[in-house]
C-alpha cells in the first residue's frame, strides 16, 4: 500500500495542509483515494480516518461536522476517503458489501502515512458510522477508537425496515442519491439528469405502485434498492452485515452519538448497550460512551424549546475531539466520567450510569374509552389504572388514503422526508386514528427510558399495520410527536418467518417506540395515537397478505381494525421511567 506524491496545499486561515487524492490499494488491487489533512507543525500525530460515500471533498463540512482542517488544527492527521466505487475511488459500489475488508485495509494504510504515530481513530455519522463499525468487526490492529454517530445496529431492522415495514421515504431518497454519483461515474448524463429531477420531486413518486417497479430507480444504477425489496425478511442477505451479531468482535473504545429524532436512534443505543455487555474485552466494555441530544439526523441544531439548555451546533465536534484526546493522547477530558450523557428535548444535561437508568421502574399507562376513541375529539383516555370492562375501539385502515407523516424519525431533508417534532393536529383529527390522552400533569415531567406499546387488536385483513405515536399535548392544545413505531402484523412474532394473521382474531402486538428523552411542560398531557399507516415514513401495506412490494394500487384492500382494552387484554403504553422534576 503506497501513497501517491502530491502537492501540499495550505488551508488558508487554518494551521493545516491538505494532500489530494492519496492512493490506497485494497487487497484485491482496487485503488481508493483520500485527501489527507495535516497540522503544519512537524511531528507525530494520531490519525483520524473518515470513510465516506458522499464525496471526500465536501462530506464533513456540508452535512454536519466541522471542516477536516479544524480537526487537523487540534493535533490530528485527518484522512477523508471515498469508499469503493464512489467519486474519486475505483471499483464498484454496493452498500455495506466491502466496508469490513476495505475498512481493515484502509486503517492499516492510514497507520503508515507520513507523520502518523501509528494510532488510528475513526469518526463520522450515518453511513460513515457504518463504515466504522464494519471495520471494527474486522479488527484491524491499528484501530484504537471510534465515534460512530447517528447509525444503526444492523441494516435490516432499523435501517431498511422497521417492524417489517419498508422505510419508504428514507430508502427511496437514499438510493436515488447514491445512484446519481454512479450515473455520473458511468458517464450517463441522461440517467444523472433523470435521477436529479426525481430526487427533487420524490414526495410525488412515493405514491408509485408497485414498489418493485419504482419509476425513478427502474433501469438506473441502483440494483441494491430492488434487492432490499426482494429481501423483506431478516435472512442471510442481511445477516452478513449485522453489527449486533458481532459485538464480541468489537474491541475498541467507542463514543456512540445519537439524536432523539434521528432515524437510527434505536440502533445507536443498541450498539452502546450491546458492546458494553458483549464487547471483545473488559476494557472495551468499560470504554463505551453514549451521547444523545435534541437532534434530527441532520443538521444538528437543537429541536424543541431549548431555552433551558441549548447544546451548540458544535457540541458533537467538541465531544469527538475530547474523546480522541482522552483515548489516543491520554489526556483526562472527563468524557468517561459517566457512561451516558443526554440532553433531553426541552431539558438540561443529565449524566447517567447506564441506559436505561439502573433499576428504573416500568410505568404503565392503560387505554380507556367508551368505544369512541376515534380522533382527538373522541373519548379515549390514558390512565395508570387497568381497565376492567370496557367497549372496544374500532377504526378503518385504508392504504388508498393513508394517514400521512408529519414529523418523525426519518432522513434526511425536511423537504423530502418527514423529520423532527411537528404539530399532529391533522392526523389526530381523523376518525381513522384512535387517540388516548392523560390528565394534565401539575409539574414538569421528565420522560427518560425505552418506551413501547402493548396492543391487543384484531383485523379483518390477512396483514395490516399498527402504528403508535407518543406525543405531548401542551396547555394550548398543541400535540407534538415524541416517538413513533410500527408493526406489520405478519411480523408480530418473527422478522425471519412472517405469518399472516387469522382475520378477526385477537393478537398481542408489541410496538417498540425506542428511547425517549423529553421534558414535558407543567400543565401538559401525555397522548398515544394508534393508526393503520404513517406514510411516507413507511410504505403502505396492501393488506392482502401477499408480497407488499409486488402489489398494485388496484389490489389494495381496506381493513377494519379493533383495539381491545380490558382486564384480560390491557392495551397500554410502557416506559422504563417517568420522573417528576
Amino acid at each position: 500500500m503506497t501513497i501517491k506524491s502530491a502537492k501540499f496545499e495550505r488551508i488558508l486561515g487554518f494551521g493545516a495542509t491538505v494532500e489530494r487524492d492519496a492512493k490506497c490499494q485494497m487487497r484485491d488491487g482496487t485503488i481508493l483515494r483520500s485527501d489527507i489533512y495535516r497540522p503544519i507543525e512537524d511531528g507525530k500525530y494520531p490519525v483520524l480516518l473518515v470513510r465516506s460515500p458522499y464525496d471526500k471533498r465536501v462530506a464533513l463540512s456540508s452535512f454536519g461536522n466541522s471542516h477536516p482542517a479544524w480537526f487537523a488544527e487540534h493535533g490530528y492527521i485527518v484522512i477523508i476517503q471515498d469508499t469503493r466505487g464512489r467519486f474519486a475511488s475505483d471499483g464498484e459500489f454496493y452498500p455495506f458489501a466491502n466496508e469490513s475488508d476495505d475498512g481493515y485495509d484502509s486503517v492499516e494504510w492510514a497507520a503508515l502515512v507520513s507523520g502518523s504515530d501509528g494510532q488510528v481513530g475513526m469518526f463520522g455519522f450515518s453511513y460513515l458510522g457504518a463504515t466504522q463499525l464494519l471495520a471494527a468487526v474486522a479488527r484491524p490492529p491499528s484501530l484504537k477508537a471510534i465515534v460512530p454517530g447517528f447509525t444503526a445496529s444492523q441494516y435490516f431492522e432499523g435501517w431498511t425496515y422497521n417492524g417489517g415495514a419498508f422505510a419508504l421515504a428514507f430508502n427511496c431518497y437514499w438510493a436515488n442519491l447514491l445512484a446519481m454519483n454512479t450515473a455520473h461515474k458511468n458517464g450517463n448524463i441522461t440517467d444523472l439528469e433523470d435521477l436529479s429531477s426525481s430526487l427533487g420531486s420524490a414526495s410525488n413518486w412515493f405514491w408509485s405502485t408497485p414498489l418493485k417497479s419504482y419509476p425513478p430507480l427502474t433501469n438506473k444504477p441502483a440494483k441494491y434498492f430492488f434487492d432490499w425489496l426482494e429481501h423483506p425478511t431478516y435472512d442471510d442477505y442481511w445477516k452478513r452485515w449485522s453489527i449486533d451479531e458481532d459485538y464480541s468482535r468489537i474491541d475498541v473504545p467507542s463514543l456512540h452519538i445519537a439524536g432523539w429524532y434521528d432515524i437510527f436512534l434505536t440502533g445507536s443505543v443498541k450498539n452502546f448497550s450491546g458492546i458494553s455487555k458483549d464487547g471483545g474485552s473488559s476494557k472495551t466494555r468499560a470504554q463505551q460512551k453514549l451521547l444523545i441530544g435534541p437532534w434530527t439526523h441532520m443538521p444538528w441544531s437543537p429541536v424543541g424549546n431549548t431555552g433551558k439548555a441549548e447544546p451548540s451546533t458544535s457540541e458533537i465536534d467538541d465531544w469527538t475531539i475530547r474523546w480522541f484526546d482522552e483515548i489516543l493522547k491520554g489526556k483526562k477530558t472527563g468524557v468517561l466520567d459517566s457512561a451516558v450523557t443526554v440532553y433531553p428535548v426541552n431539558g438540561e444535561r443529565l449524566d447517567l450510569d447506564s441506559w436505561p437508568t439502573s433499576n428504573a421502574p416500568i410505568e404503565k399507562w392503560f387505554f380507556h374509552s367508551g368505544g369512541r376513541a376515534n380522533s382527538k375529539f373522541g373519548d379515549g383516555k390514558l390512565s395508570n389504572k387497568v381497565a376492567i370492562d370496557e367497549h372496544v375501539d374500532l377504526f378503518i385502515a385504508d392504504p388508498s388514503i393513508p394517514i400521512q407523516s408529519n414529523g418523525g424519525h426519518s432522513c434526511c431533508f425536511d423537504s423530502i422526508t418527514p423529520m423532527g417534532p411537528a404539530d399532529q393536529h391533522v392526523s389526530e383529527s381523523s376518525r381513522m386514528v384512535l387517540v388516548y390522552t392523560s390528565e394534565k400533569f401539575e409539574n414538569e415531567n421528565l420522560l427518560i427510558g425505552d418506551a413501547k406499546i402493548i396492543l391487543y387488536a384484531s383485523s379483518s385483513a390477512l396483514d395490516s399495520d399498527f402504528v403508535a405515536r407518543l406525543c405531548e399535548v401542551t396547555e394550548d392544545g398543541v400535540s407534538t410527536n415524541i416517538q413513533e413505531g410500527i408493526i406489520r402484523s405478519k411480523y408480530r412474532n418473527s422478522l425471519v418467518s412472517p405469518t399472516p394473521v387469522e382475520p378477526n382474531t385477537v393478537n398481542e402486538y408489541t410496538i417498540s417506540l425506542g428511547p425517549v428523552g423529553y421534558l414535558m411542560a407543567p400543565g401538559s398531557r401525555l397522548r398515544v395515537a394508534i393508526a393503520g399507516s404513517d406514510f411516507p415514513q413507511w410504505d403502505r401495506n396492501s393488506q392482502t397478505g401477499s408480497h407488499n412490494y409486488q402489489e398494485h394500487f388496484s389490489e389494495f384492500v381496506a381493513a377494519t381494525q379493533v383495539v381491545f382494552h380490558d382486564q384480560n387484554q390491557p392495551s397500554r403504553l410502557e416506559i422504563t421511567k417517568i420522573g417528576t422534576k
